[in-house]
Parts: structure tokens; sequence; C-alpha cells
């Protein structure tokens, strides 16, 4: 009977901790210091594991996409010390890639641009996938900010929201 109980309550602990990574890449995060209407969602395909390739999907929901985009900015800490690899990076619009004339990665600076051919039009879901992920070889919780150029605006760069992105 001990045994049955000691089981269980490893098996119940478990599926709590998974229940709470899955509520963390949805974007559920309390006392991350970003208002909440600012936190954008993301999935890592991977789990997000230190060392590991991983697949980010970040996320700008409709609501947040007043304007056309011309240019998508993502600024990561300097204490990140994972790659990325530009030639595997996607913009997705309604389900179908979006062709792109460039995608620029500032590693010292700690900036992605990307720059669609078109603009995307404002209103509409935008999931930025960015493939062939190298992980850092540390754990940590990392805020990587979204900023975008509109077509023809002054070229100044609008914030759109953070993803509070962890690594374990």
């Amino acid at each position: 009977m001990k045994r049955l109980l000691s089981a269980l309550a490893v098996t119940s602990c478990l599926l709590a901790g998974l229940q709470a990574i899955t509520l963390a890449q949805n974007g559920l995060t309390l006392f991350s210091g970003v208002k909440s209407e600012n936190q954008l969602p993301f999935r890592l395909d991977f789990g997000g594991q230190t060392s590991n390739t991983d697949r980010y999907i970040l996320r700008v929901p409709a609501k947040q996409m007043k304007l056309a985009v011309a240019q998508f900015t993502i600024t990561y800490p300097d204490y990140y010390k994972g790659t990325f690899d530009p030639k595997s990076v996607e913009v997705i619009v309604k389900g179908k890639k979006v062709p792109l004339s460039e995608v620029k990665w500032d590693k010292e600076g700690g900036v992605i641009q990307i720059f669609p051919e078109e603009p995307v039009p404002a209103g509409r879901k935008v999931e930025l996938v960015l493939s062939n992920v190298q992980n850092p070889a540390f754990g940590g919780v990392y805020y990587f900010k979204c900023q975008v150029l509109s077509p023809g605006d002054v070229p100044l760069l609008r914030y759109l929201g953070t993803w509070i992105i962890s690594i374990n």
C-alpha cells in the first residue's frame, strides 16, 4: 500500500510540473515586470532544453498589429548565449509563409531584423518562426522584445510586446 501511495504522489508531482511548463509556454507568467497586455504568446517546439536545438514560434496577436509592418525587430538580452540561423527564419500570416527580402542577425548587439518583401497588413495574426536555434548552455528567463517599423512611417521602431522565454 505504501508503494502505491508513493507512486501516486510522484506521478501527481510530475503531472503538476508538466502542467506548469505548458502554462508557461502559453504565455501565462506571473510577476514578470511586463504588463500582461504586453506579454506575447510563443511556443518552443522542442521544450526549451539547454544546449539543444529548438524552434521558437513567436506569435504576435492580430490586436497588436495595429499598423502594417515593413520590418520586425527582435531584441534579446546580452546574457542570452544561444545562436540563431538567419537562413531558417520564416514569417507566417494566415498559415502562409511571407516571402522575406532579408534577415539580419547582429550577434554582438542582440538583434534580429526581419524584412518581408511586402509589408504585412495590419490586423493579422503573425508568427515569427526561428528554426535551428541553439539554446544557451545555461538555463534562465530571457525577455525577447518585439518592435516593428511601419511602411512610410517615421523611421522609429514601435514596441509591440515581449516574449518571456524560459530555457531550463
